[in-house]
């Protein structure tokens, strides 16, 4: 075994012999002293030899053998290689790291013995210049007046609307809309704030959010919304109506069309033609964020006759899903949206739709669970599925007593009873149409996930899937069951549909009758509405909106939708055929169902375990010490559409509660307090 001296001298040679220091010397970091310490005047090590002692430098270029040299000759080259290094700190981490780098990866490649008791030389490795992007010259290109049908999960966002000078402790969804459109540089608006209006504002999460005004601004977009949602409110069809960047190429004559209807009449050009210059700044910016996407108007070869409306448009559903959340889908693009088109003023429907389980909550199990609820001959509906002798267990809902009183809503009414008085809008009239109302059940063996029973997604490649045969696949039928209740309408009131769902989760409960509507109804008879709380937010989503040809009397709307995977895209590498493979529309979805399923399942997994452990002693009481009480003393559970039941003391009916002021007395008050005229 080698002495560690001459360990030392064979490193040192080794080094050498690796890296000869021809021009500037090779600098080692301050980290580099402690493997030699034992080489220190006070080290057993120590060499009886003065320090002074000179040492044999070799010529330039040559190859110095330091197994020749003495202890002292070696401790005054390492001590002059130190002097070297504090004296050219600097220079070696800001010019020496790929020297230096060069050198580390030598000497491990040689094996030393000692090199693995060395750090790293190199101090800081240079980091990859971010390539800033360059904002492009929106005269460069054409714009379009288009149609956008987006979804999302409202969870995670203060409601869809944003007002600016608003602090939120979420993002809005039309926040991250304008952020995602910037982003893609498919706006161009006239006024934006100082810092472009692209300031980060958080991750979506309150905790990461910073707390400041977050400004946008729409000015020259044409831009519409067609519903406006509150927080924690989800939607499948929410529609937008905008302009936005086309790729359509210039004309040699300039047009000066702003118009929004049909055909040509729906792009806008300049009378300069695009420019090499303008197409490199575009590329620079935005090519490598949607993934090498040619988005460039100036490159299409395509001649203004031949250019195809949507195969040679720009992939507007893969472009803005890329920059946009997870939980916020574009799924559709409209073209050519009719003349004079607004989101919110062409919709003639909106469609909602409230999802809650059945049981409502976990029932109470045991003979405490079946309580005497609110006036007997009014708890249950004509049609209801439980005779008048026998009582539901709490946490069970009458589905058929709540249609019955959802049949009263179907029509023109005054909902002023159903909904939330925002006296700022000042609105007078609150009568609104509805066309449907119904609690519709989604059947277990088909929902959610209806798609996997097509054939092309069936387990087997047989024309009767096995699987469907023997029941091993794709049927989830259980206790457990889940509804909706679906109401399509003209138009809502702030809150509407809450209301609507709250009463009718009451009359289900057997609280009240179904009769209850039609009263609320009357408001000549009851002009100021009873205090009860509204429904939870979560579960109800904006399912559509619907934009009929109103000369045809038809209902269905009329629309031209372009979704991903339409037959109409036929260029290939536009990338808006992304419907089904990896990063598309629907692989997106799955991971944000499947996350939430593996969570469903964990959770119903513990909760079966919890109910099935210990003894069954606790299911008599019903969750209470004392199985023996009064059961009409004890507190009532009620349903509002949450996670559960609340409990609200003794059931006080409707129609026994406190009333709030007249609507006309709320905004005679506003009026006069903020100082604004009365509307006529």
């Amino acid at each position: 075994m080698k002495h560690p001296f001459q360990k030392l001298c064979s490193f040192v040679q080794h080094s050498a012999r690796n890296a000869i220091i021809i021009g500037p010397p090779i600098y080692l970091q301050p980290s580099c002293r402690s493997p030699f310490r034992f080489l220190r005047s006070n080290s057993p090590f120590s060499s009886s030899t003065p320090n002074s002692a000179k040492m044999i430098l070799p010529e330039h270029g040559t190859q110095p053998d330091y197994s020749t040299w003495s202890q002292s000759s070696l401790i005054s080259r390492i001590t002059e290689l130190e002097r070297q290094l504090n004296s050219h700190d600097h220079h070696s981490r800001s010019d020496g790291s790929a020297d230096t780098d060069a050198i580390r990866g030598r000497i491990k490649a040689a094996g030393s013995p000692t090199a693995s008791r060395f750090p790293s030389v190199s101090s800081s490795s240079p980091r990859r210049r971010t390539k800033k992007a360059r904002d492009i010259d929106p005269s460069k290109y054409n714009t379009r007046f288009i149609a956008l049908k987006f979804a999302y999960l409202g969870q995670r966002y203060n409601g869809y609307e944003h007002a600016n000078g608003n602090t939120t402790p979420l993002p809005t969804i039309e926040e991250e809309l304008w952020k995602a459109l910037r982003k893609a540089r498919l706006i161009f608006p006239q006024a934006v704030e100082a810092d472009g209006g692209e300031g980060v504002v958080g991750d979506g999460e309150s905790q990461g959010r910073e707390e400041r005004s977050y400004k946008i601004d729409w000015t020259g977009c044409q831009y519409s919304k067609c519903g406006r949602t509150d927080r924690g409110v989800s939607a499948f069809g929410q529609v937008v109506g905008i302009r936005v960047r086309s790729a359509r190429p210039h004309k040699k004559a300039a047009e000066t069309s702003f118009g929004n209807g049909n055909g040509a009449g729906n792009i806008v050009s300049s009378a300069e033609p695009s420019t090499a210059s303008s197409t490199d700044a575009y590329n620079s910016g935005v090519e490598n964020l949607l993934g090498g996407l040619s988005l460039s108007g100036s490159e299409n070869s395509e001649t203004e006759d031949s250019w195809d409306d949507i195969a040679d448009e720009l992939p507007y559903i893969t472009i803005l899903n890329r920059v946009l959340p997870e939980d916020i889908r574009v799924l559709a693009w409209c073209p050519n949206p009719p003349p004079d088109f607004d989101a919110r003023f062409s919709c003639r429907e909106r469609r909602y739709r409230y999802f809650f389980t059945q049981p409502a909550f976990s029932p109470t199990p045991g003979p405490l669970g079946f309580l005497k609820r609110g006036r007997e001959e009014n708890c249950l509906g004509e049609g209801s599925s439980a005779p008048h002798n026998e009582q539901l267990r709490e946490g069970w809902l009458d589905i058929e007593a709540m249609r019955e009183g959802a049949k009263y809503l179907i029509g023109s009414h005054d909902f002023r009873n159903f909904c939330k008085v925002d006296p700022s809008k000042q609105i007078t009239n609150h009568v609104r149409h509805i066309y449907h109302a119904d609690i519709e059940l989604l059947d277990p063996k088909t929902k959610p996930l209806s798609y996997l029973r097509q054939h092309e997604f069936t387990t087997f490649d047989t024309e009767n899937d096995k699987a469907a045969a023997n029941g091993s696949v794709g049927d989830p039928s259980s206790n457990l069951k889940v509804y909706s209740i679906t109401i399509h309408g003209s138009a809502f009131l702030w809150h509407q549909v809450r209301h609507l769902a709250a009463i009718l989760f009451l009359v289900g409960q057997g609280l009240e009758a179904p009769s209850i509507i039609p009263e609320l109804l009357d408001v000549e008879k009851h002009p100021r509405r009873p205090t009860y709380e509204i429904a939870s937010d979560t579960p109800l989503v904006l399912w559509d909106c619907i934009f009929p040809d109103e000369s045809s009397g038809s209902r269905e709307d009329a629309m031209d939708w372009v979704y991903a995977g339409d037959s109409r895209i036929s260029k290939v590498g536009k990338g808006d055929n992304n419907k089904f493979g990896l990063g598309s529309t629907v692989d997106s979805l799955w991971r944000v169902w499947r996350q939430r399923k593996i969570d469903e399942i964990l959770a119903g997994e513990l909760l079966d375990l919890a109910v099935s452990q210990g003894d069954r002693s606790a299911l008599t009481r019903g969750g209470f010490s004392d199985s023996t009480r009064d059961l009409q003393n004890r507190s009532q559970k009620v349903f509002c559409g949450g996670n559960e039941g609340k409990f609200g003391g003794k059931y006080v009916p409707l129609m026994q509660r406190r009333r709030l002021d007249p609507v006309e007395v709320i905004n005679a008050r506003y009026t006069k307090r903020s100082g604004k005229k009365p509307t006529a």
